[in-house]
């Protein structure tokens, strides 16, 4: 009877000691995670888009690259960004620019333009709350003049104060000679719309 109740007791401080372990191993793993949260060391949104690597890891899909122009714009308008950090994601915005479009918006009007826009729409405060990316079954590819394009379309919401508006943005891609899909140009839905009706 003595060896099943030491046998017993043995088990069960073997048990017990690894339970107080990962206890103890979690919490230690808690604390650091928040430490580095706290000291910064996290990446914040925009440190996280500026870290994609277009030239080795571009955007696959027509999808994808409006999906990745999003991200930059949120951080355009919704981010505090340093004169640094903006140059930097503007940088990253024209990789994904058809060369037409930029042969058609030299860096020093783009980035005179852009501020200006990130500008009025602070001063107005003005924030992008949510954007809706149509799905990529939604997306319309069609060849024109030997070019293959895609159109896509995208609603963004945005809040000025306790005012809520809408609207969509429609994007046209050209698919480069590397394969990339490129954005040519974007308009209002609205816009088209009426173009369509004047046509």
């Amino acid at each position: 009877m003595k060896t099943k109740k030491g046998k017993f007791n043995t088990q069960t401080t073997i048990v017990l000691m690894i339970l107080i372990l990962v206890v103890v191993g979690y919490y230690c793993y808690l604390v650091n995670r928040s430490n580095r949260s706290a000291d910064g060391n996290t990446p914040s949104t925009v440190e996280n888009v500026l870290l994609r690597d277009l030239e080795h890891n571009y955007p696959p899909t027509p999808k994808e690259v409006v999906r990745y122009y999003n991200d930059i714009i949120k951080c355009f308008y919704n981010e505090a960004c340093s004169q640094e950090e903006l140059e930097a994601l503007a940088l990253k915005a024209r990789g994904l620019y058809d060369q037409e479009l930029l042969d058609h918006n030299d860096w020093e009007t783009y980035i005179f333009n852009l501020e200006a826009e990130i500008q009025d729409f602070r001063s107005n405060n003005r924030k992008i709350s949510n954007i809706s990316l149509a799905s990529s079954a939604d997306v319309d590819e069609f060849t024109q003049d030997g070019y293959k394009f895609a159109k896509i379309r995208c609603g963004y919401n945005i809040l000025q104060g306790r005012e809520s508006s809408s609207s969509v943005q429609v994007y046209l891609l050209r698919k480069d000679g590397d394969g990339h899909w490129k954005i040519y140009g974007w308009d209002l839905a609205e816009n088209l719309r009426e173009n369509s009706r004047e046509d």
